[in-house]
């Protein structure tokens, strides 16, 4: 049953050599395994999968994101290791200093190399 089976995210890259600097030199990622073309990185016990496709960065919704105990420690880290964080008009809710509060949780969005959007996201 896929209920008690692992999931793997999946992050697209147009440019691997592009992307993994990114998410190794910038977001701090480590490789646990490469195979396929791509690269495998294990965040908090749970894999994710960056592989080349053409198709990278096209998704106008969210990708993936870590969920952290404090939303605002890493919002300045990132930002302190050049990430540039996305500004929404929030419909309901709060947004302060890149990080939008609301239906129970504080979130910031960014946009990886690839245009991929991401985000770091506390519970409330």
């Amino acid at each position: 049953m896929l209920k008690d089976a692992p999931i793997q995210a999946y992050i697209p890259a147009s440019n691997i050599i592009r992307a993994r600097k990114f998410y190794e030199e910038v977001i701090g990622l480590q490789p646990k395994a490469e195979y396929a073309g791509g690269v495998v990185y294990e965040c908090g016990g749970v894999s994710v999968f960056m592989y080349p496709t053409p198709n990278a960065g096209t998704s106008r919704a969210s990708q993936a994101f870590w969920q952290v105990k404090d939303v605002e420690a890493e919002v300045a880290e990132l930002k302190a290791r050049g990430v540039k964080f996305e500004e929404y008009g929030m419909p309901v809710g709060i947004m302060k200093n890149s990080i939008a509060t609301a239906g129970g949780a504080k979130t910031a969005w960014f946009k990886d190399i690839e245009g991929n959007i991401l985000a770091v996201s506390q519970r409330l």
